[in-house]
């Protein structure tokens, strides 16, 4: 069984973290009986956040009479800090806990820092001394702002986008992680779901003794792979490289991430599906991805008015109506097949 530390944390579990923003989109009652399982069979650090609906309800519904055996983290969007109070004390309320074992800044657009005016810090600082949450924690898609956060050493986790598509900027992250003994978190390690093969990306993980990946779980078939690594982790054989160095020539480059932060589209275009499909409609059954809902959302791609909102807001720097149109024009090509 593979172990990690989140750094000075001292917080230490399994390399198998349930990500529970997908249990928004299954009922209560199925997402009781997943994270159950995924408690009973050994995964022990859950993560959510007041943004994801009703995820954090439904894990304290699922997972109350065992909360002083796992670790729970949200995340607060608040950017102010009276927002940043209620949304704390609802988190609590709806996870049915007195504590946070981590509490995270979500994505903020710049690192919150003690006297930067907003008051986020102090009121994260504060909660802490009052027994509320027990570490503090920020997530980021920006390189500039996570690297800011590490060296700040104001934080004690980074949560950050990390897979085997990384690029060369991502590994510092991790490396300077480990170097200020500040926890990696690893969000989308499947890469929004263009990877596909769940051993590969567990093997390559694995390889950082101080990266947790968090799995985002909404299916038991999905769940039952990444329990079966607790006590089988799979390694990096001759196979698992070559399935890893096969998608690096398909997927690497400029793509999107699917992290959805250039939402809503004011003219209503599924961006993180539309601009991903020349990927997607390669990893998986034609029929998946030519019926009439997916032709629908393509065929929105030419309503775009170019407003840029989708551009400044990607974390990433993508052109991102030049990558719509760009995918509209391969879609076509297989709709002409």
């Amino acid at each position: 069984m593979d172990y990690v530390t989140l750094g000075k944390t001292g917080i230490t579990i399994n390399k198998n973290g349930f990500g529970a923003l997908p249990i928004q989109r299954i009922t209560k009652e199925e997402a009781a009986r997943l994270l159950r399982k995924a408690y009973d069979k050994g995964i022990r650090f859950f993560d959510t956040a007041r943004f994801y609906t009703d995820s954090e309800e439904k894990i304290g519904c699922a997972l109350k009479d065992v909360r002083e055996n796992l670790f729970i983290a949200s995340k607060t969007m608040s950017t102010k800090a009276e927002e940043f109070w209620s949304q704390l004390h609802t988190s609590l309320k709806e996870l049915q806990t007195d504590y946070l074992d981590l509490y995270q800044f979500h994505n903020p657009s710049f690192c919150p820092k003690p006297g930067d005016g907003t008051g986020l810090y102090e009121a994260m600082s504060e909660a802490k001394e009052k027994g509320l949450i027990r570490h503090i924690g920020i997530t980021n898609h920006r390189l500039s702002v996570a690297r800011e956060a590490i060296e700040s050493g104001l934080y004690e986790t980074l949560q950050f986008p990390f897979s085997y598509l990384s690029t060369e900027k991502e590994l510092e992250l991790v490396r300077l992680c480990k170097e200020h003994d500040m926890g990696f978190i690893a969000m989308k390690a499947l890469s929004g779901g263009l990877i596909t093969n769940s051993a590969a990306a567990y093997a390559y993980l694995a390889q950082f003794d101080n990266v947790l990946p968090i799995w985002g779980v909404q299916k038991e078939k999905e769940l039952d792979e990444f329990l079966s690594y607790i006590d089988t982790p799979p390694f990096l054989d001759m196979d698992l490289i070559a399935v890893i160095d096969k998608d690096r020539k398909e997927l690497g480059g400029e793509f999107c991430r699917g992290c959805g932060y250039c939402l809503p589209c004011p003219k209503g275009i599924d961006i993180p599906t539309c601009a991903r499909m020349s990927l997607l409609i390669r990893r998986a059954p034609l029929s998946v991805y030519l019926n009439e809902e997916h032709q629908s959302k393509m065929a929105r791609i030419k309503e775009c008015i170019n407003c840029n909102h989708c551009s400044s807001h990607c974390p990433y720097g993508l052109n991102t109506p030049s990558l719509l149109s760009a995918n509209l024009t391969d879609y076509e090509t297989f709709l002409a097949i």
